[in-house]
């Protein structure tokens, strides 16, 4: 090992290359090219196999990170993406589109010491895209049949996490999802520059044709309700996401031309994937010819503000109420989306949109400045007198975050415990909810977070949905001696 490994420091990090910003510009195709052999190879024996590997322990899912970068070195590659996928559903997904930089490769500890990160996202989507081009991504088989069925309201990382394991135990899956496609926000909310859409259609077909049920276009509190759902299997997980956007409050916010940011993603990538999507054609949701400011610093607005580019917006800015230190999305996605030539200003909020009968004519912001630290250390915004500046704008993007929807009202479901916030609750250990035999995962439980934490949170629901179920099988049988 020790002749494979440890060449952090004759070795420079590098990633895979990226096209020119005046070249992806024009598409939505993915802007990192894979490893080749070679350099895949190379990057991993960069890796100094730490003691303690804060790689693994930063990872939400625990990935054993250190190993397969070492098998990866050695060309162990099957072997190497045997175990990435041993604690992972979505490999090639999180490889894409994880903050490594905040997680894995934040953490590393030759990052720490100057020398540059492990470049683990990227050799973790080549050893996925290498399995599924030489056929080691095995068919999904399930156990003998058990006689049980669960119900998975969500087809987005979460609940795709869980049918994969439950229908490896041999229990009858069915997945309900509102879309007419699986995938969530994996296929409608993240562009197709990050994640190209077949990347996530093989996982959801390996899924379906290893007896995994897909109901689309099956809405909950429409088509049935929770109860309905729960007569009908031995077990329900719910899996939604949360998908309400938090408003913008501000005069002027309710005019024609201010679009939620999840709509206007979806639309987008409807219309990529050949749909016909009206409110793209008429104007109401494409930024072509406009200018654009999208309100927000999380992953989401960069996913807007890079959507509006390619689709050949006039001008796009980004108004964020904190510095560029204090954003929440990927510093990564920061620099993309400036060198394709968005304007960013930080420390500005908007005060007001401008607007006329037509629709959006601009928005007017204000200068701000981070205060005095409160008792968590963070900085609150403040604004700055006489700070105000205009933008011109036709389209107003809003990407503020995401709420859960009241699932309660929605699926006639009353009895259904939710918090404060509107997340269900559900058990830390069990993850059941406070009815029997109904789960809960992903952002429904803990809030809008990232997609690694939505894959825990479902491989944790299906144990737990296993062990529920063995328990309920083993009194079943014992009632009946």
């Amino acid at each position: 090992m020790a002749e494979r490994m440890l060449k952090f420091t004759t070795v420079a990090r590098a990633t895979p290359a990226k096209r020119a910003a005046d070249e992806r510009n024009g598409d939505f195709h993915e802007i990192y090219a894979d490893f080749i052999d070679a350099k895949a190879t190379e990057q991993a024996s960069r890796c100094s196999q730490c003691g303690v590997p804060f790689c693994q322990t930063h990872c939400p899912l625990h990935n054993n990170i250190p190993d397969w970068l070492r098998m990866t070195a050695e060309g162990r590659l099957e072997e190497a993406y045997q175990l990435s996928q041993a604690t992972n559903s979505m490999p090639e997904v999180c490889g894409r589109i994880c903050p490594q930089d905040r997680l894995c490769e934040g953490n590393c500890v030759i990052e720490q010491s100057g020398h540059g990160t492990v470049t683990i996202g990227s050799v973790e989507r080549y050893l996925t895209d290498k399995a599924w081009e030489m056929g080691w991504v095995k068919p999904l088989t399930a156990k003998a049949d058990r006689g049980q069925s669960v119900g998975i309201i969500g087809a987005g990382p979460a609940g795709l996490a869980a049918a994969e394991k439950l229908r490896e135990e041999g229990y009858a899956v069915t997945v309900y999802d509102r879309h007419d496609r699986a995938g969530g926000l994996l296929i409608y909310g993240i562009p197709g520059f990050k994640l190209e859409k077949d990347v996530v259609e093989r996982r959801t077909q390996r899924l379906a044709d290893g007896g995994v049920v897909f109901k689309l276009g099956f809405e909950v509190g429409r088509d049935a309700t929770l109860e309905d759902l729960r007569d009908k299997h031995d077990a329900v997980l719910i899996a939604v996401g949360v998908y309400a956007a938090r408003d913008l409050v501000a005069p002027g916010a309710g005019s024609q031309g201010v679009v939620p940011a999840l709509d206007y993603l979806i639309a987008s990538n409807k219309k990529t994937l050949g749909d016909d999507v009206p409110a793209y054609d008429s104007g109401v949701l494409n930024a072509d010819g406009k200018d654009v400011v999208v309100v927000g610093g999380g992953d989401t607005a960069m996913d807007c503000v890079r959507t509006a580019i390619r689709q050949g917006a006039t001008s796009v800015t980004c108004l964020y109420r904190r510095d560029k230190a204090n954003m929440p999305g990927s510093l990564r996605e920061v620099s993309n989306a400036e060198e394709e030539g968005v304007t960013f200003e930080w420390l500005a909020a908007p005060r007001a949109v401008m607007g006329e009968a037509a629709g959006v004519t601009g928005v007017r912001a204000i200068r701000m400045r981070l205060g005095a630290p409160d008792a968590s250390g963070r900085q609150s915004p403040e604004e700055i007198d006489g700070g105000d500046f205009d933008r011109p704008a036709q389209l107003v993007v809003k990407a503020l975050g995401f709420e859960p929807e009241n699932l309660p009202q929605l699926w006639s479901a009353p009895d259904l415990k939710t918090t404060r916030w509107g997340t269900v609750k559900a058990d830390v250990r069990h993850q059941m909810t406070n009815l029997d035999g109904v789960f809960a995962a992903g952002d429904i439980v803990r809030g809008a977070s990232l997609v690694v934490w939505a894959i825990k949170d479902g491989r944790d629901a299906a144990d737990a949905m296993h062990r529920y179920l063995m328990t309920k099988t083993s009194a079943i049988s014992i009632a009946a001696e």
